[in-house]
């Protein structure tokens, strides 16, 4: 089994998968509309908008795991994430990302370590994953690396199709 087969739903509870991005370089962030990491929204916007035409793509994964910081239904987290931040990338279902019912995605991603050598559960929201092309994780940063962090750029650059 690859990251490809791994069902997955949008927000709008359509069946999909990673497959639908293969050849792109996919940026998988578990996100929250109310962590104080939420304005990092803006900044994957920035990212999409700058790579998007270069084979690349920021997808949200809404996840209430930490502290309740994403109660919306599908519906509250569309449009606050469109009318706040503008955000046009894809976003799936609210997803759990850790625990006993940790998504099948994310327990393939969990084993990737990041740059310090620490692996194992998502820390809190807005943690990245990125996807290559070819459907590998290549690298995993923190939830406190911003977007626009070059070392995340530097990893996307490289990661990029075209």
């Amino acid at each position: 089994m690859t990251l490809y087969d791994i069902p997955l739903r949008t927000l709008t509870g359509e069946s999909t998968s990673l497959a639908d991005y293969r050849g792109r370089a996919v940026l998988l962030v578990n996100v929250a509309s109310k962590c104080g990491l939420t304005p990092q929204y803006a900044g994957l916007e920035r990212l999409q908008n700058t790579y998007a035409d270069r084979g690349f793509t920021v997808l949200g994964v809404p996840c209430n795991q930490f502290a309740g910081q994403e109660p919306g239904t599908p519906e509250e987290i569309r449009t606050f994430c469109s009318t706040t931040y503008g955000v046009s990338f894809p976003l799936l279902e609210k997803t759990d990302v850790n625990g006993e019912g940790r998504h099948p995605l994310y327990a393939e991603l969990t084993g990737l370590a990041d740059a310090d050598g620490e692996a194992g559960d998502v820390q809190w929201n807005f943690e990245k994953f990125l996807i290559s092309p070819a459907g590998e994780p290549v690298a995993r940063l923190r939830p406190r690396t911003q977007p626009e962090d070059p070392e995340l750029v530097a990893a996307i650059e490289s990661q990029l199709p075209s």
